[in-house]
């Protein structure tokens, strides 16, 4: 069967009112942050994404940085509100490394002020009745560890340092917190940081680009760490944890559908290719127990490998498939960019059928029937239940908006809500185990080289001021479950 040969009769997905039936009572729903885009710098060590906006700042659109931003920091008890308003379930965050150890490194002390900052917000989400999920890496990685050996491209030290991290987080948030997500997307950490260089840490070949990297070498080994480093963190916590704090621990990987741009067998094979590139790199070794081959055919010797301890570390280390998505793409074999598995993508194919416009990123289109298949397809190629971790929008010049207009977001109001119809249909039509939702994102934030041009959040929030204003997205998502959960 072709990659992308689903044979299930979607063709442009569910409507408006969507499929009939409801989600379990048990699934969880709510939104997704992180913390270098929310939080602020008050109180912390710096991260690779503070150097990278200031001596980079011209990779960052709008020159901008996170030092403020939502400024949750102080302003949590503001953002659980909020979620209580919204009547979520649940509310995914992540943990700054370099707020709980602000040197980073497995004999760096640790913070007792960012251990009581993740306490306090815990123990408020918790009296409003809101389940913590909790990411241990969503790549604020802590600058002086970068300076101190290279970060992820040096194994001994970082394997080591992340793993001693983890266990503080474990030990200090584990008897309230259950569920954990070690590492956030892992693609979207090495390639743009290391191959393109137009991220933290800005890393690339391309000198008139980037001071220093390797684009040759360096994301494949930093990708390849990444793994490792997911690895012996939910070997930690099965190990030392998991039996009195009983929890789940899997990696969030990004990834969306891809549909070939012809019927011909060249456009077939660069769907293949590009679903390996952007998934089967990291999901083949850590759900599957083997490397993927089409990653390997295409890089050869600089994809590195697994030893058998290794192997045996990724077994089993993943409780779910945590799921970022949020778009669809026509994929034509063509160009040499092997980030991409050496192929193009567009919103547009041989026919000149169009998936939509972009929004105000112009990578991300609203396709709801192909949010549908690619939970199909994740979960009959991976076989574990399905986390919706982040899917979101940002609309066009909503930066630009007054106020009153940036409130009436209807375009995000409907991705949401016809995602939702999608994902319902997954799970009473196709069988797909779908446990979770998690829209991208509660708040207008810093969206890290994005600047604040995009916003993506389902609350406006005036950055001068720091105060939040729920827009019609946060309402109709709420409608939405409150309809449709058993």
């Amino acid at each position: 069967m072709r990659q992308n040969d689903m044979g299930d009769g979607i063709v442009n997905g569910v409507g408006s009112d969507g499929p009939a039936g409801k989600l379990p009572a048990t699934f969880m729903w709510g939104y997704a942050t992180a913390a270098q885009q929310i939080e602020g710098a008050a109180d912390r060590g710096e991260s690779i994404w503070d150097r990278f906006a200031k001596e980079q700042s011209s990779k960052v659109q709008d020159a901008s940085d996170g030092d403020v931003s939502c400024d949750s920091y102080h302003l949590f008890m503001d953002d659980v509100a909020l979620l209580k308003e919204y009547k979520a379930k649940g509310y995914r965050f992540s943990v700054s490394w370099p707020r709980i150890v602000p040197l980073g490194g497995r004999d760096d002390p640790v913070s007792p002020a960012g251990v009581a900052y993740y306490n306090a917000l815990i123990d408020a989400l918790l009296a409003a009745g809101i389940t913590p999920f909790v990411t241990l890496f969503h790549w604020d990685f802590p600058q002086a560890l970068q300076d101190r050996y290279g970060g992820w491209l040096c194994k001994n030290e970082v394997l080591k340092d992340f793993t001693r991290y983890a266990d503080v987080c474990f030990a200090a948030f584990g008897d309230r917190v259950q569920n954990w997500i070690t590492i956030n997307e892992p693609y979207v950490h090495s390639v743009p940081g290391w191959f393109n260089g137009d991220t933290a840490p800005g890393r690339s070949s391309d000198r008139t680009f980037s001071k220093e990297g390797d684009s040759e070498t360096e994301p494949w080994i930093v990708g390849h760490h990444l793994m490792l480093a997911h690895a012996h963190a939910a070997k930690l916590y099965h190990r030392k944890y998991r039996a009195a704090q009983g929890g789940f621990i899997s990696i969030t990987l990004n990834g969306d559908w891809a549909e070939p741009w012809d019927d011909t067998e060249e456009s077939h094979q660069a769907v293949a290719r590009k679903m390996a590139a952007a998934i089967g790199w990291f999901a083949d070794p850590v759900f599957l127990g083997h490397e993927s081959a089409l990653m390997r055919e295409m890089l050869g010797d600089r994809l590195p490998t697994f030893t058998a301890n290794e192997w045996e570390l990724l077994r089993d280390s993943s409780d779910f498939y945590g799921c970022n998505t949020y778009t669809t793409n026509y994929i034509k074999s063509g160009g040499g960019d092997v980030s991409t598995g050496n192929a193009q993508l567009l919103f547009e194919n041989a026919k000149g059928e169009r998936l939509g416009e972009p929004c105000a990123c112009p990578w991300l289109v609203s396709v709801p029937w192909g949010f549908r298949r690619h939970l199909k397809y994740l979960y009959k190629r991976y076989k574990k239940p399905i986390y919706v971790t982040e899917a979101g929008y940002a609309r066009k010049n909503e930066h630009h908006m007054t106020h009153e207009d940036a409130l009436n977001d209807i375009e995000r109001a409907e991705y949401h809500t016809r995602y939702l119809n999608n994902l319902l249909a997954a799970v009473k039509e196709d069988g797909v185990d779908v446990r979770s939702y998690f829209g991208w994102t509660l708040l207008d934030n810093w969206e890290w080289s994005e600047g604040y041009i995009p916003r993506f959040g389902v609350t406006y929030v005036d950055f001068v001021t720091g105060k939040r204003y729920p827009k019609l997205s946060a309402r109709k998502v709420t409608e939405w479950f409150d309809t449709h959960l058993a």
